[in-house]
């Protein structure tokens, strides 16, 4: 919960530039995915994991527009 809570208050703005953003969610990603974290909160090991994979996606979906964008 307090790795959750912490990249909420990190979240960037909502017109922030798309650099920022996918540097937030890879950021997330790899505090999701410590395998530490997801082993000593046994309770939440299947939310961090979800919570990784989520993030993991959005990363992916940013990095897509950022080359889309270079693209044009």
């Amino acid at each position: 919960m307090q790795a959750h809570e912490e990249l909420v208050r990190i979240r960037p703005v909502r017109e922030a530039p798309l650099a920022v953003w996918l540097a937030y969610y890879r950021r997330s990603v790899s505090l999701y995915e410590y395998a530490e974290l997801a082993e000593i909160d046994r309770g939440h090991h299947h939310e961090c994991l979800y919570c990784a994979e989520r993030e993991r996606q959005s990363a992916e979906e940013v990095a897509t527009r950022i080359r889309a964008e270079g693209s044009k």
